[in-house]
């Protein structure tokens, strides 16, 4: 079963590319005293996840932060250094670029999406949540193959 509105953040880790290297953050220590809004793409360099997902949150990052976000943080299935080259390549240095490369965080979520029959394995779904506290107060979860509510635009209008 996936988290729900009114759930708190499962127990995990994630990794970000920090000055010296790649640095693992504890879930429930970055969520704390915060509002943070996540959003999960299934892979980095992926055609709906570079043309249209992570661009619009780069785009509208200023107009989120003005609804009371503090930050913004987009997790995929793939290892730091190809998340950290990822934002690089799309100018998202404002957001925190998460790395769940063996797809823990997203399993405990409940949010994973099996796709080893088109060889690419446990990836995440595609989805937004805002995060107070460490609490989820919203979920916009896409259907498998959508991109509708969890695009910036949709969640930005939802604030």
């Amino acid at each position: 079963m996936s988290i729900q509105i009114g759930d708190m953040l499962p127990n995990g880790q994630f990794q970000v590319m920090g000055e010296e290297g790649p640095e693992t953050l504890d879930v429930t220590e970055f969520f704390s005293g915060k509002t943070v809004l996540m959003f999960a793409v299934p892979g980095a360099f992926t055609p709906t996840c570079s043309a249209s997902h992570l661009p619009g949150y780069v785009v509208h990052y200023d107009a989120i932060k003005e609804k009371g976000v503090d930050d913004i943080v987009c997790l995929t299935v793939n290892d730091v250094f190809v998340v950290h080259a990822w934002g690089q390549a799309h100018n998202a240095e404002h957001l925190i670029m998460a790395s769940d490369g063996l797809a823990e965080l997203t399993c405990s979520l409940g949010l994973e999406l099996d796709i080893s029959a088109a060889k690419m394995g446990v990836r995440s779904l595609r989805y937004a949540m805002l995060v107070n506290n460490g609490i989820v107060q919203q979920l916009w979860l896409d259907e498998p193959g959508e991109y509708k509510v969890s695009s910036a635009e949709y969640v930005l209008s939802q604030l």
